[in-house]
């Protein structure tokens, strides 16, 4: 059983292909921008051109244009090669990295948000999360932080705006997945947003 996963939802852009738990070949480029251009490739670049019996891609929250790139990229190739599509959180995925370096603890994911907000999400030591991710300006963030350890890319910022905890710089890489275990798969894959649009019907509209 092959999966392959892709991750375009923050500034990195990573593929990977498995065979059951055992990762194959993959990629993680960090890119801040042009993941539309860079995917594809990396995929075909794959071993097979990344052919597998699934696909996972990430959900977020994260950069709204890569959410979509990516999501759109599994789809497109779940119905060419008539397999299931999963998703998974960003955040989750992060956490999970968190674990593997640090062991199994408790972890608050902080990434990059909008507008100067941070995404904030709190996982428990086996991986479950007990807060869903959600965004919150830096202050707020601090005291949505309820691990020890922090982890992501805004994880030495909330450290620092927290005054405690130890900070763990990750970006989410696709070629970690088989960290999130057999409870991370989100089925059918829906985006996480984290936060509410920022476009708005008008109040006639609504």
């Amino acid at each position: 059983m092959k999966l392959l996963a892709i991750d375009c939802a923050t500034e990195a852009c990573s593929v990977a292909l498995f065979e059951d738990t055992v990762l194959l070949a993959g990629e993680c480029r960090v890119l801040m921008r042009g993941h539309a251009e860079a995917v594809v490739p990396m995929i075909a670049a794959l071993p097979d051109k990344g052919r597998s019996d699934r696909i996972a891609v990430s959900l977020g929250p994260g950069s709204f244009t890569g959410l979509r790139v990516g999501l759109a990229a599994a789809r497109a190739l779940g119905l060419a090669w008539d397999v299931p599509v999963l998703g998974y959180s960003t955040l989750a995925l992060v956490a999970a990295m968190a674990r593997q370096q640090h062991g199994q603890i408790a972890v608050s994911a902080a990434m990059t948000g909008g507008h100067g907000e941070w995404f904030i999400a709190n996982y428990d030591a086996a991986g479950a999360e007990l807060s869903a991710p959600a965004s919150y300006p830096p202050a707020a963030a601090a005291l949505a932080a309820q691990a020890d350890l922090i982890a992501g890319s805004q994880a030495a910022a909330l450290v620092a705006q927290r005054g405690s905890g130890q900070a763990a710089t990750i970006l989410p890489d696709a070629r970690a997945l088989m960290e999130l275990g057999c409870t991370g798969w989100i089925d059918p894959p829906q985006l996480i947003y984290g936060r509410a649009p920022d476009a708005r019907l008008p109040e006639a509209a609504r």
